[in-house]
């Protein structure tokens, strides 16, 4: 876990249990409320700010969230063959280190911008505003945000996004979503991934993993797709072609928000903005 998102604290009590059950709780204090709440209170009104930039030039916004192998960039670059002629893409990639993932994207032509999060677990709000810099989102319809694979703190960060995607893939077992509810509880749509596999897999239950995301009462569509097998896109690109539509409704007639008073020039982007924001420690490569 990192040292800046706070996820060493919680607002909740700790406990510590045995076959007998609770053995021991540790309350939460007060401290650790105040700084949790503090993180995510600035976050927050950054993300509120790229939502509206966003909605300015009619892009949608997709925070695509899962465990580490999941296959969330494999994902991606089905969706790109399948929709590349249909929409204009972008992405930001969130990793600690490498640009492995981003240079996957380049390779099908699509623009790609590398957060490196260094010991961050996470994307936040800040890091997605500085990458945002170096894209012309006037030439943007979707922009995938892949963020660190982490079922746990990406969970807590808005990050001026439409929707949340979570990916379950059939290799890691079917009661993730029990395990890991905030995540699951606010996704949007949820994919079970590398489905091709699911015939061999003796510990994989589609319908159980259904069931405890109902549980948490989240009542999103969880459709089984491969990126082996691009006939299973169907579910997931019909759904992104809801969301662009939505996206346009909402924006139609909308004016023109938080207005912009001074510029910063990044890789021969000049984008304007005017409200002060944290940095996080992370670096943002467009190579």
């Amino acid at each position: 876990m990192c040292e800046y998102c706070g996820c060493t604290t919680t607002p909740e009590d700790i406990q510590i249990r045995d076959a007998r059950g609770v053995v021991h709780t540790r309350p939460a204090d007060e401290t650790s409320i105040e700084v949790l709440t503090g993180i995510l209170d600035e976050n927050d009104r950054l993300a509120c700010h790229i939502r509206d930039h966003l909605a300015d030039h009619r892009v949608l916004a997709v925070n695509i969230m899962s465990s580490p192998g999941s296959g969330k960039t494999s994902l991606l670059e089905a969706t790109i063959d399948a929709i590349k002629s249909k929409y204009r893409i972008a992405v930001i990639e969130g990793d600690l280190e490498t640009e492995n993932d981003a240079d996957r994207v380049r390779a099908k032509g699509v623009p790609a911008i590398q957060v490196v999060t260094g010991q961050t677990c996470h994307l936040d709000a800040s890091m997605v505003h500085d990458a945002l810099h170096a894209l012309d989102l006037s030439e943007v319809d979707i922009l995938f945000i892949e963020n660190v694979g982490n079922l746990v703190c990406p969970a807590s960060f808005d990050l001026g996004q439409k929707a949340n995607v979570v990916l379950l893939s059939a290799t890691e077992g079917d009661d993730k979503p029990a395990k890991y509810p905030v995540m699951f509880r606010g996704a949007d749509l949820v994919l079970i991934t590398k489905a091709d596999l699911i015939p061999v897999l003796d510990d994989f239950d589609s319908n159980k993993a259904r069931k405890h995301i109902r549980e948490l009462a989240n009542g999103a569509d969880v459709p089984e797709v491969s990126a082996r097998r691009p006939e299973t896109l169907e579910p997931w690109l019909h759904w992104l072609d809801h969301q662009v539509e939505e996206v346009k409704k909402a924006t139609a007639d909308r004016p023109a928000t938080h207005p912009h008073h001074h510029h910063h020039d990044h890789g021969g982007h000049d984008h304007p903005h005017a409200h002060p924001h944290a940095h996080s420690h992370a670096t943002v490569l467009d190579h």
